[in-house]
């Protein structure tokens, strides 16, 4: 077996061009960020946005399955009860990750993530880099770090995107430009200013 060739991960602070406005990537980012206010996980809420020649395809969150119990409305993280060990936690979490409902929802509507970029408020867990990979995504920008028990396995999804030539990007938004954004959250956003 051929080693597996090493493409560097990109880590970058926007760049802040325009002073106010968001960047693409950074606009991307806040909708996942968004994307996450829906989750129902008492661990970590996380977002993802699907994103093919600057316009939004998908969008996905983690939370339970559709008609299922959610941790939230539980009190509980169902996972964290059954104090299953760290290697076997995803076979025993209700919910999907935001990375595979956006996927799952593009494949639903029979639209294609080909040559796409995902916009990840985590970085994705082995299980959503193979969903990835095997949707054609190409890129993934994500915002920050999964540190886990087993150093060894956060670095193996890294490896499977870039073995794959997915380009992969950790990206710190602007705390200028989410000050700039909050304002638009308000009760105020289209409220004439001139």
């Amino acid at each position: 077996m051929e080693p597996i060739p090493y493409y560097p991960i990109t880590w970058r602070k926007a760049s802040r061009m325009n002073q106010n406005r968001p960047s693409w990537d950074e606009y991307f980012m806040m909708l996942a960020k968004l994307a996450a206010s829906r989750s129902t996980c008492l661990s970590r809420p996380t977002g993802a946005v699907v994103v093919k020649d600057k316009q939004v395809v998908t969008t996905g969150y983690n939370g339970s399955l559709p008609g299922q119990a959610h941790c939230m409305d539980e009190g509980a993280c169902f996972r964290r009860s059954l104090k299953w060990p760290e290697a076997m936690k995803y076979d025993m979490c209700r919910s999907a990750h935001a990375e595979a409902n956006a996927i799952a929802l593009a494949a639903k509507k029979g639209v294609s993530l080909e040559g796409g970029t995902i916009y990840c408020t985590l970085e994705p867990c082995i299980t959503c880099a193979k969903l990835i990979v095997m949707s054609g995504i190409t890129r993934v920008v994500y915002e920050h770090s999964y540190d886990s028990p087993i150093p060894e396995r956060d670095q193996y999804w890294k490896d499977v995107l870039l073995a794959s030539n997915t380009a992969v990007e950790q990206l710190v938004i602007h705390t200028d430009t989410t000050a700039y954004a909050e304002r638009f959250l308000g009760p105020e956003t289209s409220k004439r200013r001139l």
